[in-house]
């Protein structure tokens, strides 16, 4: 009996320790792109169509839609885990409060589309159940999760673009953002152009002509002066002070080692605001 009663004393006491470990929040991961899996479904190909589609819808109307895939959100329903999100990542422009969260909770088999402020017009509760229950759940239910994800990106994309939202900010740095992405690119156009041009032209002419080359591609990627001359001052620099092609002998780059992956950018969230619009669904 001494035995019995001595357990049921440690049980007791374990109690309160199980129920707080048993309602600790689930973590909310950190944004760093505009799709992020924390259940492995979706393959790298699958998630960087879906970015390159978010990240284009961004570029030419301002609204910030990401999608977040995660195994589950118990004890908190997928309402409260979903606004604990959004307040965290802040998606969409300030003031204008243009971003939207389709969020899946893969165990429970629940999802919800969180919606900004600046979209609950267009963006409404009705036309998000909709989206969910006619576009994403059928697709989920015959287990193709992608389908139903990028389906449902689709039509929430349709759904926003007839907001009247103001238009994208050229020059609050998200040309330079695109421009980021290409510099591989001009770094591989400057060494090669660079060493060819140099070298029949010169070394002054060949770096004068290089840096307008690379100057005109940037201008074209960017639509933005500045950045071109930026660029094309930075090629003739090096074109004119470096060693060329030299810099790659026995496999070593300028930048360090091959695949370093220093021009890759992180998305982040642009402060917009949420209130709880939206809707949600269970397949």
């Amino acid at each position: 009996m001494n035995i019995l009663k001595a357990g049921r004393i440690v049980l007791l006491a374990l109690i309160p320790f199980w129920s707080s470990v048993a309602s600790a929040d689930v973590g909310i991961p950190a944004l760093t792109a505009r799709v992020t899996d924390e259940t492995a479904t979706l393959t790298t190909e699958q998630r960087a169509s879906l970015d390159q589609t978010l990240q284009a819808f961004e570029a030419k109307k301002g609204s910030q839609i990401s999608v977040l895939i995660v195994p589950t959100t118990q004890p908190e329903t997928i309402e409260q885990y979903s606004m604990r999100v959004v307040e965290q990542w802040k998606l969409g422009r300030k003031n204008i409060d243009d971003g939207a969260l389709l969020i899946v909770a893969k165990n429970d088999r629940t999802l919800r589309i969180e919606v900004g402020y600046g979209l609950e017009g267009a963006l409404n509760d009705a036309t998000s159940s909709r989206i969910i229950n006619e576009v994403i759940v059928p697709r989920f239910k015959r287990g193709d999760l992608y389908g139903g994800v990028s389906a449902g990106v689709s039509s929430m994309m349709n759904v926003i673009s007839g907001e009247p939202l103001p238009a994208p900010d050229r020059q609050a740095g998200g040309d330079a953002g695109s421009v980021r992405g290409y510099l591989p690119v001009l770094f591989v156009l400057t060494l090669v152009a660079g060493g060819v041009l140099r070298s029949v032209l010169g070394r002054l002419v060949g770096s004068v002509v290089t840096g307008g080359a690379v100057a005109v591609v940037a201008w074209l990627l960017s639509g933005t002066v500045l950045i071109a001359i930026v660029a094309g001052a930075i090629a003739l620099a090096f074109t004119l002070f470096g060693s060329g092609l030299g810099a790659f002998v026995g496999g070593r780059s300028i930048g360090g080692g091959p695949g370093n992956g220093s021009s890759r950018t992180t998305f982040r969230g642009g402060g917009g605001g949420f209130g709880g619009g939206g809707a949600s669904g269970r397949w």
